[in-house]
C-alpha cells in the first residue's frame, strides 16, 4: 500500500521534484592543454595547468571559508617513477552572491591556474610520460550550488638524461 501511495505521490507532483534537482547542462570547468614541460633525472621541475570556469559560475576555492563548503582540489595519480610534490593554488576572490549576500565566500570564477611540482627519479629512463588526476569542484550560480563534479586532469612530462655525475679527482700528493 505504501508502494503504491509513493508512486501516485511522484506521478501527481513531478514538477515539484524536478523544480528541486536543478541540473547543469555541460562542464562548468575546462582545462587548456598543458604544455609539455622538460625535467632532468633526479630534478624537479612545475607544471602549469590552466582552467576555465563558464561564466556566470563560480567554484569554491581551494581553501574556502565554511567547513560545509567543498574546497577545489586536484588528486594526481602517483606513477612509480615521478614523485608528484606540491600543488600550489591560487588564491581565491573574495565575493558575496544572492543566495548568502552578507556572507563573503572564497571562490574562483573565470581563469585560474595551478601548479604541480614533478620529480622523476634518477633511475627514471628518459622519454615522454603521461601524469593523470582529477580536479574536484562544486560548481554555483548565483541562485543554487550543484552537486560536486570531477574534471579528468592529465599532463604529459618529458624527462632528460642528467649529466654524467661529477667525479672526484684522488687527491694528489704533494711529493712526486
Amino acid at each position: 500500500m505504501n508502494r503504491i501511495f509513493s508512486a501516485v505521490l511522484l506521478l501527481a507532483f513531478p514538477p515539484v521534484f524536478a523544480q528541486d534537482i536543478p541540473t547543469l547542462k555541460g562542464p562548468v570547468v575546462s582545462m587548456a592543454p598543458a604544455p609539455v614541460i622538460t625535467v632532468q633525472q633526479g630534478k624537479s621541475g612545475t607544471v602549469p595547468l590552466a582552467f576555465r570556469v563558464v561564466r556566470g559560475f563560480h567554484i569554491n576555492s581551494s581553501q574556502p571559508k565554511s567547513e560545509f563548503l567543498i574546497p577545489t582540489a586536484l588528486k594526481v595519480d602517483a606513477t612509480t617513477d615521478i614523485v608528484i610534490g606540491r600543488i600550489t593554488y591560487p588564491a581565491g576572490k573574495d565575493m558575496s552572491f544572492a543566495f548568502a549576500p552578507d556572507e563573503k565566500l572564497n571562490v574562483y570564477s573565470g581563469d585560474f591556474q595551478l601548479g604541480v611540482m614533478v620529480r622523476p627519479l634518477r633511475s627514471v629512463q628518459p622519454g615522454k610520460y603521461i601524469v593523470r588526476g582529477n580536479l574536484k569542484y562544486q560548481a554555483c550560480d548565483n541562485a543554487a550550488c550543484y552537486p560536486p563534479k570531477q574534471l579528468p586532469v592529465s599532463f604529459q612530462v618529458r624527462i632528460s638524461k642528467a649529466p654524467p655525475r661529477a667525479r672526484k679527482n684522488p687527491a694528489q700528493s704533494p711529493h712526486r
